[in-house]
């Protein structure tokens, strides 16, 4: 059964609309500027139309005040658009009146406010005045209206601006600790996540970054821990595995004598493999660089390897990498592929790009989903061969390389997934350029063999 595996970190895809923090912001304040600006507006509106009225009331009462004692002193009236009993009279205003006190009323029509005024006199008539809303008012509140909605439209798109500037700082230290920790999860030990997002000023993003920091160094020390146990382990377990080994060679010949020497090799490969899992952790591993040519090396080595594998070379071409680490990751490939697949095993060269295939039952779906895991196969049992080993070696050589190793199986195009596969892929990406970046270094060209 083929090795489960796990990454540092899944990535999981949730369906909906992705919006940024900036836009957010931004809506929740252009919101709230807009409620606070429409309100305002109704504020000031109703605070000028009832100061106006007020004013046009106050003028109206002046003049029916004055054409009433030029009534009662010349006993007619002589003021401008005073009328005697009008019987357009508002019944409200009408009622005030006839109580004998001077009121003034306020109707409005649709086309805008009517003033009224009216006051007894001794005679028992009523004076009245009627005027409309004076048309430098209506200009002036057509004026004011016309402000409140420009300030309004004002305060929203500063609000916007405000938020988006805002919200874009939050956002971009955001984005800056996410793709630092990203970093980190890759196993880039020197990134620090406080450093990345840079600034001045101290915030929940600083308190966030820091707490990510103290999580990576205390997982980092302790995976640093447990390597070193596991190398140390190893490392103890070969001496007394070699002695083991060559005792087992003196033993006299027979069935007993092979079933030692085969337990006392298997165990002796364990450790070797456990010894290069811990170096491999330790990212201090560097590729010795060398040019070759791809599908002649992977032919050559293949052969030597199983003759009864089929290589087939679709497209040559020349790269830059470790011949003894690519050779490793291919021949764990194959190893793979003999032991949990079934023949015909095929490889495919085509430029840079390798491809193991066997025809067996594929790859388990936990090993699609999440990677190489030591000490762990697919089988759900304990009956299963192999100890997980193979695929996290290559998979670890293949990161000293700068290459990139993917899996998948093989099935009829639209099928489902629960119809069984027909065969396992290993594809082998080799990068374009050499990886000097991670301290690799190029090496002489070798004359020939291995």
């Amino acid at each position: 059964m083929r090795g489960i595996i796990r990454r540092p970190m899944r990535r999981v895809e949730r369906a909906g609309l992705r919006s940024g923090l900036r836009w957010k912001l931004s809506a929740a304040i252009a919101l709230v500027a807009g409620l606070v600006a429409i309100a305002l507006s109704l504020v000031v509106h109703n605070a000028a139309r009832v100061s106006m009225l007020d004013n046009a009331r106050d003028l109206a009462n002046a003049r029916v005040q004055i054409a009433q004692r030029n009534y009662e002193l010349g006993g007619r009236p002589n003021f401008p658009s005073i009328r005697i009993d009008d019987p357009e009279l508002p019944p409200p205003l009408r009622d005030k009146v006839r109580q004998g006190r001077r009121a003034s009323y306020v109707s409005d029509r649709g086309t805008g406010p009517d003033i009224w005024a009216a006051v007894p006199v001794k005679d028992g008539h009523v004076l009245s005045l009627h005027s409309n809303f004076p048309d430098r008012s209506t200009d002036v509140m057509k004026d004011l209206d016309q402000a409140l909605v420009i300030g309004s439209i004002a305060v929203v798109l500063g609000g916007s601006a405000l938020g988006v500037l805002i919200g874009g700082q939050l956002s971009r230290r955001l984005r800056k600790a996410a793709a630092a920790a990203g970093r980190v999860a890759k196993g880039e030990t020197d990134v620090r996540v406080r450093e990345a997002i840079g600034g001045v000023v101290r915030d929940e993003t600083d308190d966030l970054a820091r707490a990510v920091d103290a999580m990576a160094d205390a997982l980092r020390q302790r995976l640093e821990a447990e390597r070193r146990v596991t190398a140390d382990i190893a490392h103890e377990l070969r001496t007394p595995v070699t002695g083991l080994l060559t005792a087992a060679e003196l033993l006299p010949p027979g069935r007993p004598t092979e079933l030692v020497l085969d337990r006392a090799k298997a165990m002796r490969t364990l450790v070797e493999d456990v010894l290069e899992v811990a170096r491999l952790d330790g990212a201090s591993e560097r590729a010795e660089l060398q040019d070759l040519m791809l599908g002649e090396f992977v032919a050559r080595r293949v052969a030597a390897k199983d003759p009864d594998v089929t290589v087939r070379v679709v497209h040559e071409s020349e790269v830059t990498t470790d011949p003894r680490r690519l050779e490793r990751v291919l021949f764990n490939l194959l190893a793979n592929a003999a032991r949990h697949g079934r023949p015909p095993v095929e490889v495919t060269v085509e430029g840079r790009v390798i491809r193991v295939r066997d025809h067996g039952p594929g790859f388990p779906e936990g090993l699609l989903a999440e990677g190489p895991s030591r000490f762990r196969t697919g089988s759900r049992d304990r009956a299963g061969q192999g100890h997980g080993l193979g695929l996290t070696i290559a998979a670890g050589q293949a990161r000293v390389l700068g290459a990139r190793l993917t899996f998948r199986n093989v099935r009829p195009a639209g099928a489902p997934g629960h119809i069984p596969a027909e065969g396992a892929v290993a594809v082998l990406w080799l990068p374009e350029h050499a990886p000097t970046n991670t301290g690799s270094h190029p090496m002489l060209p070798l004359s020939g063999g291995r």
